[in-house]
């Protein structure tokens, strides 16, 4: 039995996705996240969004920019 993918991240650009990510472990999309704000937050416009998956849909974990 594989394992479920319970996590996901997205980087978008003007609003447009541009790069996905899916990781079953919480640790790992954690790393990931703050990866991906390091490797890509020179982009203009970009937005990172970790998400938790849920029979309700995602709940919003953690995104970069934080609107102050």
């Amino acid at each position: 039995m594989t394992d479920p993918i319970d996590f996901h991240l997205v980087l978008t650009s003007a609003g447009r996705p541009v790069m996905h990510g899916w990781w079953s472990d919480g640790a790992t999309a954690e790393r990931k996240f703050s990866e991906w704000i390091g490797s890509h937050s020179a982009i203009k416009g970009a937005a990172v969004v970790l998400a938790e998956r849920s029979v309700d849909g995602e709940r919003v974990l953690m995104s970069w920019p934080v609107e102050a």
